[in-house]
C-alpha cells in the first residue's frame, strides 16, 4: 500500500460508494419598437426564426441601437419517429426527468399495448411542439426546447407482458455491490420515461401529460430530476458534476464507435437498434469533498480538474500513462483512481455516459442533498457495464465521498416510424 493510499483509505465514517464515470445583465433596456419591427410572432406565440430584439443604450438614446439576434432554443426540435429512439444518442439537453412506473397487477400485454400507443402520440406530438390530443394547458406544448421522450422496459414489463423471451438476457436486477446503500424509492420500475429538453417548463409540462396517460395502467415509483449547464453555455464542451470533474470524456465518438458501443446491430425486428439503460443515483458527500486540497481530488480522480487532462497530460482527450512514475517513485495516476479503475479501450466495451446532476433542499444545518443521476447506455449490460462497476466498487477512491442511492435497469427498445408506437415490435 502507497503512502497516499493509507493517507486516503485513513478516513473513517465516509459514506462508500460509485457509478459515476467519467448572460450577464447589461443594464440595457428593450425597445417595443424594435420587436415590433424586428418580426413577426408565430400564431402560437413563439418567436419566428429570424426575430431580433433591438437593444437601446440608456447612455445615448438617440442612436439606433444595434440587434441582438434572440435564441432559438425554444423552438428547436428533435425527431420523434425513427428506427431507434432519439434521446440516446442526442446532444444533452440541459434539463431531464426521469420518471419510472409500476404497472398495475391487471395491466395485462393489451393495457400495455394501449397505454404505449398514448404515450408514444402524447410524446410524439410535443416532441414536434404540437399539444396532446387532450392537452388541458395547450400553451405549454408549442416550445419543444430539442424535447426528446425516451421509453424504457423493465423486466416487470416482459413478465406482465408475457413476453420474457423478448427481455434481453442482461436487462435484470444488478448484482449487489458492497458499496450499495440502494432505498426502494429510487429503485427498480417497470417502465421508464425519460424526458429531456432544454427548457425546465417544457420538461415540466412533457412529464405532466404522459403521467396522466399512464394513470389507467401504471402507478409513479419514483421520479429523478436533474440539470446541466444551460443551453448554449458550453457548446461543445464535456459537462461537469457537482465535484467540478468533467463527466463523460471517455465516451465513444459519433458513428461506429457509438454504433458499437451503444447500439444492438442485429438479431430480430424487436432487439434490432434497441440498446440497454442503466440509471444509478449517486449521493455526494459535498462536506466531506471540500475539505480535501486541489491536490487530493485529482489524485482521487486521475485527471486536472481544470482540464479534464490525465495527471500525466494537458489535455483532456490525451491518452493516461499509467505506467509513468513521479519523482517520489509512484505511479503519477494511482491505481486507485477513478480514472484507471474505469478505463476501458475497446470501444466495443464503453458506456455512452449520459448524467445529469441533482441539487436538492439542504438540511437545517446546510448539508446538501446532491449527487448524479448517471444513466448509462450500452448494448450489453453483462458485458459493458458491469465489470466496469466492479472494478469501481473494489477500488475507486472515490467511494470515499459517493454512495450509490439507487438503482435501475431497463431495456430500451427500437424506435417507431409515424403512425407506429414504441414497443410494438416487443408486444406483437
Amino acid at each position: 500500500m502507497t503512502e497516499r493510499t493509507e493517507r486516503s483509505e485513513g478516513r473513517e465514517g465516509m459514506p462508500s460508494g460509485h457509478g459515476m464515470t467519467e448572460g450577464s445583465s447589461t443594464g440595457r433596456t428593450v425597445s417595443r419598437r424594435g420587436l415590433l419591427t424586428g418580426g413577426a410572432l408565430t400564431v402560437g406565440g413563439a418567436l419566428a426564426g429570424g426575430v431580433t430584439i433591438a437593444a437601446a443604450r440608456p447612455d445615448d438614446p438617440g442612436v439606433r441601437p444595434e440587434p441582438v439576434p434572440v435564441a432559438q432554443v425554444g423552438t428547436a426540435v428533435e425527431p420523434f419517429h425513427g428506427a431507434r429512439q432519439s434521446g440516446v444518442t442526442t446532444e444533452p439537453q440541459a434539463h431531464a426527468a426521469f420518471v419510472a412506473f409500476t404497472l398495475k397487477p391487471d395491466t395485462d400485454r393489451a393495457a400495455i399495448g394501449r397505454m404505449l400507443r398514448l404515450l408514444s402520440d402524447d410524446a410524439a406530438r410535443l416532441t414536434q411542439g404540437r399539444p396532446s390530443l387532450a392537452d388541458t394547458e395547450p400553451e405549454l406544448g408549442l416550445l419543444p426546447a430539442r424535447l426528446t421522450v425516451t421509453f424504457g422496459f423493465g423486466p416487470g414489463l416482459y413478465t406482465a407482458a408475457g413476453r420474457t423471451d423478448r427481455r434481453p438476457a442482461s436487462v435484470a436486477e444488478l448484482p449487489a455491490f458492497r458499496i450499495d446503500r440502494l432505498q426502494p424509492r429510487w429503485t427498480g420500475g417497470d417502465l421508464l420515461v425519460q424526458i429531456c429538453a432544454d427548457d425546465p417548463l417544457t420538461v415540466a409540462h412533457a412529464q405532466r401529460v404522459l403521467i396522466k396517460d399512464s394513470r389507467p395502467f401504471a402507478t409513479v415509483r419514483w421520479v429523478q430530476q436533474g440539470f446541466r449547464r444551460a443551453a448554449g453555455a458550453e457548446p461543445g464542451r464535456t459537462q461537469r458534476n457537482l465535484f467540478g470533474q468533467l463527466d463523460g470524456t471517455a465516451n465513444p465518438k459519433p458513428g461506429t464507435p457509438a454504433d458499437t458501443a451503444v447500439w444492438v446491430t442485429d438479431g430480430p425486428a424487436w432487439l434490432h437498434d434497441s440498446t440497454t439503460l442503466v440509471v444509478r443515483r449517486i449521493s455526494m458527500n459535498l462536506e466531506t469533498w471540500d475539505l480535501l486540497g486541489r491536490t487530493d481530488r485529482e489524485i482521487a480522480v486521475g485527471r486536472r480538474l481544470d482540464t479534464g487532462a490525465p495527471l500525466t497530460s494537458t489535455a483532456e482527450y490525451d491518452e493516461p500513462e499509467f505506467a509513468a512514475l513521479g519523482p517520489d517513485g509512484l505511479t503519477v495516476i494511482p491505481d486507485f483512481s477513478h480514472l484507471t479503475r474505469a478505463h476501458v479501450t475497446d470501444d466495443r466495451l464503453k458506456l455512452l455516459r449520459r448524467p445529469y446532476n441533482y441539487d436538492g433542499v439542504p438540511t437545517a444545518d446546510g448539508h446538501a442533498d446532491s449527487g448524479l443521476i448517471f444513466a448509462a447506455y450500452q448494448a450489453d449490460i453483462t458485458r459493458q457495464f458491469l465489470p466496469i462497476q466492479r472494478r469501481l466498487a473494489e477500488r475507486d477512491l472515490l467511494n470515499e465521498w459517493t454512495t450509490p442511492i439507487g438503482s435501475a435497469v431497463f431495456a430500451v427498445p427500437p424506435g417507431c416510424p409515424d403512425g407506429g408506437w414504441i414497443g410494438q415490435q416487443v408486444l406483437d
